[in-house]
């Protein structure tokens, strides 16, 4: 397989925080799973497209963290759930796909 990380052209370059890498690109720190953890938001022309990695184990798991994350703005009180400090970021993308390390299924907004 080292023909798919090491190949003519290729760079590497450590990023520290969130990065956009090429127009349009973004890696978004998300960690959880672990302390490095990234998440790629790629800004396409019908909505952006998250691949989550691991920031969740499941669709459902985004799907209640995203809700979680809304609920304030959709006028529920306090208390409310707890989110990762990081899923407004993700979320201010407006995403229209969401994909997951180890999960077959692909969320998308109502």
């Amino acid at each position: 397989m080292e023909h798919l990380v090491d190949f003519p052209g290729s760079a590497y370059e450590l990023l520290d925080g969130e990065a956009e890498i090429r127009p349009d690109i973004h890696v978004i720190p998300t960690p959880g799973h672990v302390d490095g953890h990234q998440s790629l938001v790629v800004e396409c022309v019908d909505g952006s497209v998250v691949l989550a990695g691991q920031s969740h184990d499941t669709a459902s798991g985004w799907s209640a963290d995203a809700l979680a994350a809304s609920a304030a703005s959709m006028g529920h009180a306090p208390p409310l759930p707890s989110t990762p400090r990081w899923m407004e970021r993700l979320l201010a993308f407006d995403p229209k796909r969401v994909v997951f390390a180890h999960d077959a299924a692909v969320w998308e907004p109502l």
